[in-house]
Formats: C-alpha cells, sequence, structure tokens
C-alpha cells in the first residue's frame, strides 16, 4: 500500500498555515511532519488539519521555540519522546504506522555560528545531541523511518561552495563526521541521496538573507528522509519541493515528500 510522508521546518506554524494549505492542496499525503512548530499543543492550530483532511495529530510543541508535530489522513500510535537535548527542549516525536515500522520526526540545533564548543555552547549542545542521538540509534533494532531537519549537509554537493562552507555551521567536518556516526550506527539509509546520488546537487535550504535566493542558488541540503536498511527496499521515491521556497512568504526550508511501499 503507497504511503507518502513530507517533512517540512515550517518556521512557526501559526505564522504560515498558508504553506500547510498550499503544499496538502497541491501535494495531498497522508502524513505530515513538521518541525519549528514554534507553538505550544494548546495553542495549536487543530481546526486547520481537520479541515485539510489530517485530523490525527500528534504534537510536542514549545511556546516561540521548537517544537515538533505529526499530522496524519490515517490513525497512528504514540510511541516515544526523546529529548536528545538532555534540557527539555521539544525536538523529537515518534509515532507508531499500521504498518508497525516507527516514524521519528526530529528537529537537531542549529548549533549558532561559531563552531567551536568551547566559545559556543549551542555547538557543543548540537554534538552532544548527536552523540546522544547516535547511542539511542545504535540500541535501537525496529524498522524505522526518520525524517526532519537535522541541520547538517553532510556531502560537497549537498552546499553550494564545499571549500567556503567547511568554517560554517552545519558543514563543518566534525559536524559530518558526527552526522555519519549516526547514520552508521543503525545502517540508516539516506533516501534523498539514493533516489538524487552525487554529483548532482541538492538543497533544502536557502538564507532568507539571500537577496534573489533562486538565481544565487546558495543552499544548503539540511533537511533529511533516512530508513532502516530493511526499509529500503520499500522506498519509491523522495521529492524535494524547491518551488516551495517561492511561495508567498515562505519557510527558508521547503518539504521532502517520501512515498513507500509498506
Amino acid at each position: 500500500m503507497p504511503l507518502t510522508i513530507a517533512s517540512l521546518n515550517i518556521n512557526s506554524i501559526r505564522a504560515r498555515p498558508h504553506i500547510v494549505e498550499t503544499l496538502l492542496a497541491r501535494h495531498p499525503v497522508d502524513i505530515l511532519c513538521l518541525q519549528e512548530t514554534k507553538c505550544a499543543d494548546a495553542e495549536f492550530p487543530r481546526a486547520l488539519f481537520e479541515s485539510l483532511g489530517l485530523p490525527h495529530l500528534h504534537l510536542h510543541g514549545q511556546r516561540m521555540h521548537h517544537g515538533v508535530a505529526i499530522a496524519s489522513r490515517i490513525p497512528l500510535a504514540p510511541v516515544a519522546r526523546h529529548d536528545w537535548q538532555a534540557n527539555g527542549e521539544a525536538r523529537h516525536l515518534a509515532v507508531r504506522l499500521p504498518s508497525g515500522v516507527v516514524l521519528h520526526n526530529v528537529y537537531v540545533p542549529a548549533g549558532g555560528d561559531i563552531p567551536d564548543r568551547s566559545v559556543n555552547p549551542k555547538f557543543g549542545q548540537k554534538l552532544d545531541f548527536l552523540a546522544r542521538m547516535t547511542d539511542w540509534s545504535g540500541a535501537s533494532r525496529e524498522p524505522a523511518i526518520l525524517v526532519g531537519d537535522l541541520n547538517i549537509a553532510p556531502l560537497p554537493e549537498d552546499v553550494w561552495d564545499h571549500k567556503a562552507l567547511l568554517d560554517v555551521v552545519s558543514h563543518t567536518p566534525v559536524e559530518v563526521e558526527a552526522l555519519g556516526q549516526l547514520q552508521a550506527s543503525h545502517g540508516w539509509v539516506d533516501l534523498g541521496r539514493r533516489f538524487v546520488p552525487p554529483p548532482e546537487r541538492l538543497y533544502s535550504w536557502w538564507s532568507y538573507r539571500a537577496r534573489d535566493w533562486d538565481a544565487s542558488d546558495r543552499g544548503r541540503r539540511l533537511d533529511h528522509v533516512w530508513c532502516s536498511p530493511t526499509l529500503a527496499g520499500a522506498a519509491r521515491g523522495v521529492e524535494t519541493l524547491r518551488e516551495a521556497r517561492g511561495w508567498p512568504r515562505p519557510s527558508d526550508h521547503v518539504p521532502l515528500i517520501a512515498t513507500f511501499d509498506l
């Protein structure tokens, strides 16, 4: 049975409900995973999602900061909310699909501006988050799909200028190594690059600072869809909706839509 799962860092659900409306009007997915909802659970716009045909909501929100949510056309069972940040921030939410597969929605910390934990605590928190997540991942035996804003562009072709960004948070060697350890811990399959292999460039984020994001195309692939090795054969494709960056009042991230035969 085909199942479509979309993932998007919405950068405030209450500021950008129109992005969800446009996305679902053009791509009627089964499940939508959101990151950076910036919304307490009690303030989440439930009526919007019910009107769009995704009434089954699982929320892990936080007022003005962070927050993840999963909205679905089909009932899903709650599984976990891991605190890999170790400070109570809402950055993870897991549910079980009808097939038994666990779906993880993750929002990795951005890490600040300076890639040195001795002067930038946020960078250290990011690396520690990834280390805790890696410990969990290595012990996990359940078949799973993992989506979200991982805030790391691992490959040279995942950024607009590899050499220029080696000292920029999200593409530094220490972050790339940490993400590689996380991926190896469970044998996660990077489906974005399975369907769009290098050397083709692939981005999911463009800065708001760019006057013309499309012309300059200074992007990074910060958003990912991974799956357990046993599920790789069930993956049918991953689409990166670049055009969404040009929608009115957009997020700086664009949606990813993954299709599975589960």
